[in-house]
């Protein structure tokens, strides 16, 4: 006979498990213990098997007869279907789509994408999808984030006057995106859809010094300075070498060639080797630093570990110290801004040979990309110029452009 939800509710467990029996190979098995579970048994290929249904009665009796007659009619098909197998499939795909979920995905593509980058860039990259992203899509498939769930999510900076971190989060979840796509993981990447939903933000030059009074003012200030011999060392020869502030904190001896005054490393930025001739002043301050930290890697060694590097915030911290406003007056950054002004305009350089000591990859008028070498010779004598030039404007000489015309 046919099993009733009365039967059910009544079927008590006993010292053993038995089975109740409801018809084309469905029936229910009482345990001892407790529970009452489901079960299907059929033959494929000749061979018998047994699917379970889930227990009574999260599932009922009905349920439990339209999962048996869907099993049937897969058994039916031709060529028939084990019905197991759709099962693990349905299983796998389930457990898939929520083991692919957006956070899992951004950490992953974190440790892939930032392989090459410097760890600061990935450090603020993930803590920003740490406070604007991961708390609102963290948690779902990626497979199922639509593009205005994107929107809703970056416009909590925007609405914060962050604008600049809205639009920096919406490249990193397209980046995040794209790699789901590429790895099979999701179908597409949606924030192509929302080009133009965040309004343009304005672009802000890094604070800087370009006028010579300023510019003389602030190398007495420098030379005035008393911190750590370390962040001293690293002020002077900021200005002198005009790099980007992370690939002065992490100069490394290997490196660096005294003898032949020079300093060769890959610019992380643009992934190009680049050369800085070093002048006679910047040899100076290289030499008198290299007793201290010469036996390490880096140049400038970190405070509570040397084997780490200057944290990215002493040149900062540094110019605040001495009273310098880092968002209006001056940056660590702001070095390169004053270099290429002042080459420029009162040394009168070739802005081809400054821009290609400033290490920007710019192709030139014959389209050929950046080349490490090229304008060397020149840039050595621009490098000597220019630290003569600082010289003179600290000791409050008067200075001249050079009128080539």
């Amino acid at each position: 006979m046919s099993l009733t939800d009365t039967v059910l509710r009544n079927a008590k467990p006993s010292d053993k498990d038995y089975t109740l029996a409801d018809g084309q190979g469905l029936s229910i098995l009482i345990k001892a213990k407790g529970g009452k579970w489901w079960r299907y048994r059929y033959r494929f290929a000749g061979k018998a098997k047994l699917l379970s249904f889930g227990t009574y009665p999260e599932v009922t009796l009905a349920e439990a007869r339209t999962r048996r007659d869907n099993a049937r009619k897969l058994l039916a098909q031709t060529p028939p279907v084990d019905p197991v197998d759709v099962k693990k499939a349905q299983k796998q795909a389930l457990y898939g789509k929520y083991e692919n979920t957006f956070e899992a995905l951004a950490r992953e593509w974190a440790e892939s994408y930032f392989v090459t980058k410097s760890l600061s860039h990935k450090e603020r990259t993930v803590r920003r999808l740490e406070i604007y992203i991961f708390p609102w899509l963290g948690k779902k498939p990626i497979s199922d984030i639509t593009a205005p769930d994107v929107l809703q999510v970056i416009q909590r900076p925007q609405n914060q006057n962050k604008l600049e971190t809205a639009h920096r989060a919406l490249q990193a979840i397209g980046q995040i995106f794209r790699y789901a796509v590429q790895n099979g993981k999701a179908l597409r990447d949606v924030t192509g859809d929302l080009r133009g939903a965040l309004p343009s933000p304005q672009v802000k030059h890094m604070a800087s010094f370009t006028e010579p009074q300023q510019v003389a003012e602030l190398l007495r200030a420098i030379d005035g300075f008393q911190g750590t011999f370390t962040v001293e060392s690293a002020l002077r020869l900021a200005p002198l070498v005009f790099t980007r502030p992370s690939e002065l904190r992490r100069a490394k001896w290997g490196d660096i060639d005294l003898d032949n005054a020079i300093w060769a490393y890959r610019v992380s930025k643009t992934k190009t080797d680049h050369i800085v001739p070093l002048s006679n002043q910047a040899l100076n301050i290289l030499k008198q630093i290299h007793p201290f930290s010469g036996e390490g890697v880096f140049v400038f060694q970190g405070g509570h570990d040397p084997q780490k590097p200057m944290s990215e915030s002493a040149i900062n911290a540094a110019l605040k110290r001495m009273g310098y406003d880092t968002k209006t007056q001056i940056t660590g950054h702001g070095f390169r801004a004053m270099a290429r002004t002042l080459l420029h305009e009162r040394l009168n350089i070739d802005p081809a040979i400054i821009e290609h000591q400033l290490a920007h990859k710019v192709p030139d008028a014959l389209g050929r990309a950046y080349n490490r070498t090229k304008f060397l010779e020149q840039r050595q004598s621009m490098m000597q110029i220019w630290a003569d030039y600082l010289d003179e404007l600290k000791a409050d000489a008067i200075v001249l452009p050079f009128n080539q015309a």
